[in-house]
């Protein structure tokens, strides 16, 4: 007699919710509060103004990244809920027709009608509301909506990525705090790149070249336009 042999596997796409939180955090706090902190120092501002307009764009942008989350992805736990509470109406009142949704699905994915009715009623049996909402609407334990877990992942992941640029700036020399601080950012937009190309199995050198480009581009135009309204002022 044959043993099955089984292994566990590690998918990534289990990863995807929070680690595109936590990445795009991470890079937005360090890009934000870089261009801020590069723009005031090309206009001229002393040490305190410039780490004052930092912690400031550390803080805004921190409760920006945690609200534009929460009432995105409240939206999507609200549509979510939605469609559950109308499936669980239409399991409780046309239960066979909902047999016949389910094994529909199975036969056009391939699965032979027959079998996939059989497949269907063994499904539903077991956990009728969860077989409709996995295969008929799409949701899993890893699409669910979770609002303040991403809330709470954008608003600390942003605030720990404008860390690196402050603290840059509180100890670089005045005469070259700006080539310090752009220079610590381009190395924290490319490792970010890397981390996150590596966790969510991407190209890693394509994954942080496109960090590391929009990022220069973006503290690049903060400084020209810091540049120009100091040399105005």
């Amino acid at each position: 007699m044959t043993r099955m042999k089984t292994h566990a596997e590690r998918h990534r796409v289990s990863r995807i919710g929070w680690l595109r939180a936590a990445v795009l955090g991470a890079n937005d706090g360090l890009v934000s509060t870089a261009s801020l902190v590069a723009g005031v120092a090309a206009a001229g501002g002393p040490r305190t103004a410039i780490l004052v307009a930092g912690v400031a764009g550390l803080v805004a942008g921190a409760m920006s990244m945690a609200a534009g989350e929460y009432i995105s992805v409240s939206s999507q736990s609200d549509t979510e809920k939605a469609d559950l509470l109308r499936e669980t109406v239409e399991l409780a009142t046309d239960r066979e027709a909902e047999v016949d949704e389910l094994a529909g699905i199975y036969a056009a994915r391939g699965v032979d009608p027959e079998l996939a009715r059989k497949v269907a009623l063994q499904l539903m049996d077991k956990d009728a509301l969860g077989a409709h909402a996995r295969d008929e609407l799409g949701i899993s334990e890893i699409s669910t909506a979770r609002p303040i877990q991403a809330a709470l992942t954008s608003a600390l992941t942003f605030a720990a990525g404008a860390a690196l640029p402050l603290l840059v700036a509180a100890v670089a020399p005045m005469a070259a705090l700006l080539g310090w601080v752009v220079g610590a950012a381009l190395i924290g937009l490319a490792v970010l790149g890397l981390l996150g190309a590596g966790a969510g199995g991407a190209p890693l050198a394509r994954s942080a070249v496109r960090v590391v480009f929009w990022g220069t581009l973006a503290m690049a135009v903060t400084a020209a336009v810091g540049r120009l309204f100091g040399a105005v002022v």
